[in-house]
């Protein structure tokens, strides 16, 4: 595991990262943005607790979301049909990373999403980085999730639910309009049965190290102003997923 300087934002290669625990590349440094963009660029990023310093990973194999590997139950279908719930885009990222954090601050593992990185990641928000898909029911902020783009890849972070459906609404909604604005990967970082579900996948890392540089290259893909604050239409057509 390697120690990173205080004053350099430069990281080791992923492909150095330990098998055991699987991902660990380095410690230390800071959440300055520079850093973080650099980081997330490379396939790496923090996770940690509020009595450790920054631990940074890059697990192998990488669990992520592709526009052929999208999945839609015939329940959640009829859910999106029915439901008065509403989805938007970076409306309100602050409130979505405060309640991933209380949401996983209540599990039996305590929150890597401290308030030092709250911070550094509404700070992301503001120059245009890091972004929020939120779930409404009337006015009240209910579900949704947060995360960071890098080219045409979007690296998902955390999502939260204050209701029944909220958060698979979050994702399914965000995915369907990302991969039709020509996004191309949706990174989920770490395999679990909740995502698979939905149809996560896992790639071997220097398949998903690939991918990422490809993404950085050339003209974007993506739309121009997809990022734009907007309600995001989810009604279901029952054509897709």
């Amino acid at each position: 595991m390697f120690r990173l300087a205080e004053n350099e934002f430069s990281f080791p290669r992923p492909e150095l990262a330990l098998r055991e625990p699987n991902g660990l590349l380095a410690i230390g440094g800071d959440l300055h943005p520079d850093r973080l963009l650099n980081a997330y660029r490379q396939g790496i990023f923090p996770w940690f607790a509020d009595d450790t310093p920054p631990l940074w990973w890059s697990p192998d194999p990488r669990a992520v979301f592709t526009p052929e590997s999208l999945n839609q139950s015939r329940s959640m279908k009829r859910f999106r049909q029915r439901t008065g719930f509403h989805v938007s885009l970076n409306q309100d990222f602050a409130q979505v990373i405060q309640a991933c954090a209380a949401n996983h601050e209540a599990g039996p593992d305590g929150t890597w999403i401290t308030a030092e990185l709250q911070q550094a990641f509404i700070r992301l928000h503001e120059l245009g980085h890091a972004h929020s898909v939120e779930v409404w029911a009337d006015d009240v902020l209910v579900g949704g999730m947060y995360g960071i783009a890098v080219g045409d890849v979007f690296c998902g972070e955390s999502m939260f639910h204050e209701r029944s459906n909220a958060s698979k609404l979050a994702l399914l909604v965000f995915a369907e309009h990302f991969f039709a604005a020509g996004g191309q990967l949706l990174d989920a970082q770490v395999s679990n049965p909740h995502l698979s579900r939905l149809g996560m996948h896992e790639l071997p890392r220097q398949h998903f190290l690939h991918r990422l540089r490809e993404s950085q290259q050339g003209k974007p893909k993506l739309t121009p102003g997809f990022w734009y604050s907007r309600e995001l239409p989810h009604k279901s057509s029952g054509n897709c997923c």
